[in-house]
């Protein structure tokens, strides 16, 4: 079985492209940095893992994934090779990912953000309340479908 569990930080904003042809598909790839449990001497303290997601995955990592927040995803690890334009073979491994998912709430991913001294984005005017829950507005004849 090839499975792929991560949870890290962004490194940057996704990089999104279109393929070609008839039915343009949405290419996404982020890294992710995930920390290493066990530190040592001199070695890094975190591996840079890089992804790839495709569609409307790849379209919703575009507009709501941003550099610093902590995420989830899992896939699987794809490994592969191509030549370069110097005619060396370059050998790469990354992770298609199947499903990704926020790791922190808005409010811990604001102030990460703000740990890396980059402006955080103005809500959006029908944006939930700062306790993660959406007002249900007064005068609703409806029943909630849950007791």
């Amino acid at each position: 079985m090839n499975k792929a569990v991560l949870v890290g930080r962004l490194t940057r904003d996704p990089e999104v492209r279109y393929s070609q042809g008839e039915n343009a598909t949405a290419v996404a790839r982020y890294t992710v940095a995930v920390d290493r449990r066990f530190k040592r001497d001199g070695e890094p303290t975190a591996d840079f893992i890089p992804c790839v997601v495709f569609g409307r995955s790849a379209e919703f990592a575009e507009k709501y994934f941003r550099q610093g927040m902590r995420v989830s995803i899992s896939g699987r690890i794809q490994t592969g090779s191509y030549t370069n334009k110097d005619g060396m073979k370059v050998y790469t491994t990354e992770v298609v990912v199947e499903e990704q998912e926020f790791a922190e709430s808005r409010a811990e991913s604001e102030a990460s953000r703000s740990s890396y001294q980059q402006p955080a984005p103005a809500p959006a005017p029908s944006a939930p309340a700062g306790d993660g829950f959406m007002n249900i507005p007064d005068g609703i004849d409806e029943e909630l479908p849950f007791n």
